[in-house]
């Protein structure tokens, strides 16, 4: 067990609720010859969040695992910085809220709520305080990644995205080390997946330093600082890129790989940590229409 590790196990955790709900629901739609056809579709609940009864903000997501989204957003907001600063995390769906206390209140919380920016999350994310404030402060270990165990991750992944192929309309996120997923969260905003796994990584004390994080949504900015504020050096998406993305992995220091899908990836930033080591037998693109800044 880590140093951090062992702060965390002797320090008090918060007390929680455990309301997390289903994530999909079931329904009838009419197809394209106009017959019914069973389904599901994702659920979207709002779940507004009191910090020591001060309306904070309302986080659309599925429910499945609230309080550690919560947990995870308040770290990832850097409302607080330490989790035994919480004492209770409470849960209501009758009320659609979350209730957090703290132990001491938390200093200054009026000037860090007048301070926001607003993000290209899924449904207008919001950052509170100055979203670059904590860069100078980051520091990640270079990782070397070997491009066999990217593809063995990849297989591996494709198989745990589970509401999105029975309901559609969710992202899904994973904390990953080598080739495992040890982690795996979907939310209708991808946003709310990373702050889950983020939330569950600070309440057992989990260090990043050796693991690789997995969204299928785009790598923005928001997306790599949340990821470097875990201590994760590298972020793996199916999607695409951002230039503020990149410019901000490039000056942090996050291996950036985008567009993976079965054998295929481009690295963004990081290139010299990835050991290729299982190259395709041919390209998977010729023409110039498909080269990497085009796509």
């Amino acid at each position: 067990m880590t140093k951090q590790s062992e702060a965390i196990a002797s320090s008090p955790l918060p007390e929680m609720t455990n309301a997390g709900l289903q994530a999909s629901t079931a329904i009838t739609a009419i197809d394209e010859f106009g017959q019914p056809r069973a389904g599901h579709i994702a659920a979207e609940r709002a779940l507004t969040v009191y910090l020591d009864k001060q309306e904070i903000v309302t986080l659309m997501t599925l429910g499945t695992q609230p309080e550690l989204l919560v947990l995870g957003w308040l770290r990832n907001q850097r409302l607080l910085t330490d989790v035994s600063q919480i004492k209770a995390i409470q849960v209501d769906w009758e009320t659609g809220s979350a209730a957090i206390t703290t132990r001491n209140g938390i200093a200054d919380l009026d000037v860090k709520l007048g301070r926001r920016t607003v993000t290209t999350g899924c449904g207008q994310g919001t950052v509170f305080g100055s979203l670059m404030d904590d860069l100078e402060h980051i520091s990640l270990p270079r990782v070397r990644v070997r491009q066999s165990t990217l593809y063995r991750l990849l297989d591996t992944l494709s198989q745990h995205n589970e509401v999105y192929k029975r309901a559609g309309a969710v992202h899904g996120c994973a904390l990953c080390m080598d080739h495992r997923m040890q982690h795996f969260v979907e939310d209708v905003g991808r946003h709310n997946a990373v702050d889950a796994i983020a939330g569950q990584m600070w309440l057992n004390g989990t260090q990043g330093h050796n693991k690789l994080f997995y969204t299928t949504g785009r790598l923005t900015s928001e997306m790599v600082i949340k990821v470097a504020q875990m201590g994760i050096p590298v972020l793996l998406s199916r999607s695409g890129v951002t230039e503020m993305g990149q410019a901000l992995a490039e000056k942090i220091g996050v291996t950036l790989i985008a567009r993976a899908k079965g054998k295929h990836f481009l690295v963004y930033n990081g290139a010299e940590q990835v050991e290729f080591d299982a190259m395709p037998e041919k390209p998977l693109y010729h023409s110039p229409s498909t080269a990497p800044g085009r796509r």
